[in-house]
Formats: structure tokens, C-alpha cells, sequence
């Protein structure tokens, strides 16, 4: 895990150690057992969020998971001087000082990494154009729990080679996991994240790779994963992407190609009759409010390990 002396932060999955995940995947378990045992342990820290994207998920599993270990939140919008022109770096240096952690949501992934070289505290991600590493650590670890192995598993992410994509692969290298993702031509992970993905995974005996076909990339796969055509900030090409996406949609065809026993998971928000349609979101095989809410005691012990209280 990435830090400034000894700070631990998380900023993208890759900033950990194979172990550190399991370490972190033992602690979820814990937490989600036992939470009683776990009620003081943020007792008179203060956490914050400093959110400049919309969420739902992020920003509940965060606030809820301090509060039920005795802290406080103090959340901020795009009310702070940094929509005034305050630097990220004096941002840092500034909130270092009043909180005991911070979680940022924001948009290009250079903005996390300043704040974090100037921050006394840990930092999390959140979100950020390029990563979305607390999404991918709670899927792994909640694929865990539903099939009780993730060494081994097979994956098929289809869609769009976003954000998601990128926090999935690195998960999946370092796990052993055999991920295949799937996107149109134009829409691929960035190059650079597919080959360290590819090259870890060699080492873990799992396996990353790329293809267009969504079809070919569901074959035999234990879970069948996939997020929104057009993210946050992508809204203008909405129209372009739909046209560009049409196909790449789990639905009754995709999960018949799947292993039988496959379940399917989504990161939401959901657009029915898009990515995914209504009737396998809601339909016996999905987990996808149940892999929401397992984004909580994941949340929870990231909190806690990276303040060195797991």
C-alpha cells in the first residue's frame, strides 16, 4: 500500500500487495460478523468526504461505516475553495491538519495523487475518472463469500473499458482470478493498465485479458459483471456510446453462455434495457443489491486498515 512516510493510502488496487487484499477480504469478514466488536474503534476520529462527483453508494457505505465504528463525517460538496482555485496540494495540507482520514471522490486520477503527496492522513479513492479501487476490493471480496473461492474464478466484465475496468483488472492480476473484458474496438482499458494486469496475473496463475466479442467473453464464466455505457462526465456522447455499446448487454442470450451456476453482478446505478435488462437484474441469479451492501463492511475495514486499527 502506497504512503507518505508511514501513511498508508489507497489510491488504485495495483497500491497493494496480494496478502494485503486477503488481509483486508479477513478483516470485511470480521467486521460483518462481529460489529459490535468494532463499535468504538473510530471513537473521536473524524473522517472526511470530500466529494466533487455525484454518489449514492460511496458516500452512504462511508458515512454509515463511521458512525456504526463511533466516528464523525464531515462531507464536502462543491462548496470548498477548491472551486475557487484553492491548489489541491494547500487542500491537502489543510485538511491533514483537522481530520484523521479522508475520502475523495473526483474526476482525472493526477488530482487523488497530489493530494496524497501533500496529506498527513490516509487517503482513499473513492472514485476517480481512473480508478475505482473500493468498488473492486468489495466485489472480489463478495464474490468470495457467494462462491468461497476467488483464486481460480472466472469473470467476464462486458462493457465500457472505464474506471471499473481498470480497478477489476488490477483486483484480478493480483487475486489469480481469469478476467476476460469485453468492449467495443474504440472503448478498450488503457493499454498501459491491460499490460501490468496481463504481467501480474502471469505471476498469480490467473490471466487478464482483452476482446471485443462479449459473447466469447461470457463462455463458462462464474460471474458476469458489467457497469454503465456512459459514466459521469460522459454525458454528451451518450447518443454515440449507445449505438456503440448495442450488444454488449447481459441478458437471457449472454447467460446461457455462461457457466451454469454464474452470477451477475453490477456496480450501479443500473439502466434497464441497456447494459443489462430488467429481467436478469431482477431475476434469481443476480446479486447486485447484495454486492451494494457488502460495499459497507468493505468500506469499514479499509477504513480500519489503513489507519492500522484491523
Amino acid at each position: 500500500m502506497t504512503g507518505r512516510a508511514h501513511v498508508r493510502h489507497l489510491l488504485k488496487v495495483s497500491d497493494l500487495e496480494p496478502q494485503e487484499i486477503l488481509d483486508i477480504f479477513e478483516l470485511t469478514e470480521k467486521v460483518r460478523r462481529d460489529p459490535e466488536d468494532y463499535g468504538e474503534r473510530l471513537s473521536r476520529k473524524t473522517v472526511g468526504l470530500l466529494f466533487e462527483k455525484a454518489s449514492t453508494r460511496t458516500r452512504l457505505s462511508f458515512e454509515s461505516g463511521v458512525h456504526q465504528m463511533g466516528g464523525d463525517t464531515v462531507f464536502m460538496g462543491g462548496d470548498s475553495q477548491l472551486s475557487r482555485g484553492e491548489t489541491i496540494e494547500d487542500t491537502a495540507r489543510v485538511m491533514s491538519g483537522y481530520l484523521d482520514l479522508i475520502v475523495i471522490r473526483t474526476f482525472g486520477h493526477d488530482r487523488i495523487e497530489r493530494f496524497a503527496q501533500k496529506s498527513g492522513i490516509p487517503v482513499i479513492n473513492g472514485l476517480t475518472d481512473g480508478h475505482h479501487p473500493c468498488q473492486a476490493l468489495s466485489d472480489f471480496s463478495f464474490v468470495l463469500k457467494e462462491t468461497g473461492k476467488v483464486r481460480g474464478i472466472r469473470m467476464a466484465y462486458i462493457g465500457d473499458g472505464n474506471n471499473m475496468a481498470h480497478s477489476l483488472m488490477e483486483a484480478a492480476a493480483l487475486l489469480g482470478v481469469h478476467l476476460v473484458v469485453s468492449t467495443p474496438s474504440g472503448y478498450a482499458p488503457e493499454a498501459e493498465i491491460l499490460r501490468w494486469s496481463k504481467e501480474m496475473a502471469r505471476k498469480t496463475g490467473g490471466s487478464v485479458e482483452w476482446m471485443t466479442d462479449p459473447k466469447e467473453a461470457a463462455k463458462e464464466a462464474r460471474v458476469l459483471y458489467t457497469d454503465v455505457w456512459t459514466s459521469m462526465g460522459q454525458e454528451a456522447e451518450s447518443t454515440i456510446r449507445e449505438q456503440a455499446f448495442f450488444g454488449y448487454q447481459i441478458n437471457r442470450e449472454v447467460l446461457s453462455i455462461a457457466d451454469p451456476d454464474a452470477i451477475v453482478l453490477h456496480c450501479l446505478p443500473a439502466y434497464r434495457g441497456k447494459e443489462i435488462t430488467e429481467e436478469i437484474l431482477e431475476g434469481p441469479r443476480s446479486r447486485v443489491f447484495e454486492q451494494a451492501e457488502n460495499r459497507l463492511h468493505l468500506q469499514k475495514a479499509l477504513m480500519l486498515y489503513c489507519k492500522g486499527k484491523g
